[in-house]
């Protein structure tokens, strides 16, 4: 099953090379802003380049520690219960910690984290889960708000130019992340440490992130407020606003499906004798392909809506899982898993353009945590009780696209409540300042 997953990458690949659309605008020439950027990209490249270096082998190394899976689910359900947990106010933290420091903060938890893949004891490698969360939702939160503060305040640069940076940064993280998956596999393989070797790889680019923002950078902070203030401002706009509800749903159903599937991904390949290294290369290039097609879809010949791309995209996700719950044949599953991640590669943009479109009137971001609060642990709860024999597993896939269609519901739900609103739609103008489709 080696030919399978190369051949698929290097078709998905040609496709992301064909259908990038060609830049909107002409990127910004001006001396001062190209270092500014420069500046960043160095800071934050190697931190996502270890991020993607610890996600293909994880499983692998929890089962090579001798664990059985249901003490797996357990260790996967600390990190997930702490993500969705932390994500609720990492926000807040990263304003009044001061940005810079969250991100030097980020890099040195995610190095513990890795460093701790080390241990063979439980309790050690439960608390390197929890520091994987916590440094996660840092990364995803401080760098691009330190980033759009100096670019705005400090350097006073205009607005149009930060999706310049934006695009370059989501070029690089598909490049990155599928490189990742295939370093990871030959490091595996080539050094006598095994799948614990990416984790080892990704500390020099988390020292290399922290120490070059730490010296590099000015810190700067976000407005100052109350935790509970911000959480209920969030929830407050979310309870407000039926289009915000609707879209609060799809997201937290759609994103707890995917931490399902990121737990379940590597029992599913792994006993066909795939390559998960380059299984997951493949699979991130199936969401590049999926990028490519919303950006090719919102600002090409076809003018076509976000709002409609993501329902597509929840469609596509629906379909891929109701095929992961048949019992196929091994190419079967692999090309129903890369269905599911080109339909990833359309629904994150697309969920990004149409909240930050909400965000223009007011404060939701913070309500559609609250929705994947509860699902989050309730899921973290379950997931060591999933049935682990193939058909079992296929039950579990298909519970997951029950709830893609719910999800599917409350997209065609915010479908019909924006009927005649342009609030979330492209106009005959195009995208307005600050709509970002990366």
């Amino acid at each position: 099953m080696f030919l399978l997953p190369c051949s698929a990458l290097a078709l998905l690949l040609l496709t992301c090379l064909v259908l990038e659309p060609p830049p909107r605008r002409p990127s910004p020439s001006n001396p001062a802003f190209r270092r500014f950027q420069r500046e960043f990209l160095l800071g934050y490249l190697p931190a996502l380049a270890a991020d993607w270096l610890q996600g293909p082998l994880l499983f692998q190394l929890l089962q090579s520690r001798g664990f059985l899976r249901s003490q797996i689910a357990v260790l996967y359900s600390c990190g997930f219960a702490s993500n969705v947990t932390f994500g609720l106010v990492s926000s807040v933290l990263v304003d009044r910690l001061g940005r810079k420091k969250s991100c030097v903060l980020s890099s040195g938890l995610c190095s513990v984290s890795c460093l701790l893949q080390l241990s063979r004891d439980f309790l050690a490698l439960a608390t390197g889960r929890v520091l994987a969360a916590l440094g996660t939702s840092l990364l995803f939160s401080a760098f691009e708000s330190w980033y759009i503060h100096e670019h705005l305040e400090h350097h006073d640069f205009p607005a149009e130019w930060i999706p310049d940076t934006f695009s370059r940064v989501a070029l690089w993280n598909s490049g990155l992340a599928v490189a990742a998956g295939l370093v990871a596999q030959l490091v595996a393989e080539g050094l006598a440490l095994g799948p614990v070797a990416p984790f080892l790889l990704a500390v020099p680019f988390l020292a290399l992130s922290g120490i070059f923002a730490g010296k590099n950078w000015d810190e700067n902070y976000g407005k100052s407020r109350p935790c509970s203030k911000a959480c209920g401002e969030g929830l407050r706009g979310l309870l407000s606003d039926p289009r915000a509800l609707l879209l609060g749903l799809v997201q937290a159903l759609v994103e707890s499906i995917l931490l399902i599937f990121a737990f379940l991904w590597t029992p599913v390949l792994e006993p066909h004798e795939i390559p998960v290294g380059i299984a997951f290369s493949g699979f991130t290039a199936a969401s590049a392909v999926g990028s490519a097609l919303f950006r090719r879809g919102v600002t090409g010949r076809l003018r076509l809506q976000p709002l409609r791309l993501l329902f597509a995209s929840v469609l596509l996700l629906a379909l891929a899982l109701l095929a992961l719950a048949l019992p196929l044949y091994p190419p079967g599953n692999f090309l129903a898993v890369l269905v599911l991640q080109l339909s990833c590669g359309m629904y994150f943009p697309a969920m990004a353009f149409l909240r930050h479109r909400l965000e223009r009137s007011g404060d939701t971001a913070g309500g559609a945590r609250w929705l994947r609060l509860p699902l989050g642990l309730a899921l973290s709860l379950v997931l060591p009780a999933l049935p682990g024999d193939p058909v079992g597993t296929q039950g579990v896939f298909g519970a997951a696209a029950l709830a893609a269609l719910v999800a599917l519901g409350a997209a065609g739900g915010v479908l019909g409540t924006t009927r005649g609103d342009e609030g979330l739609r492209v106009g005959d103008e195009g995208l307005l300042e600050g709509d970002t489709v990366e």
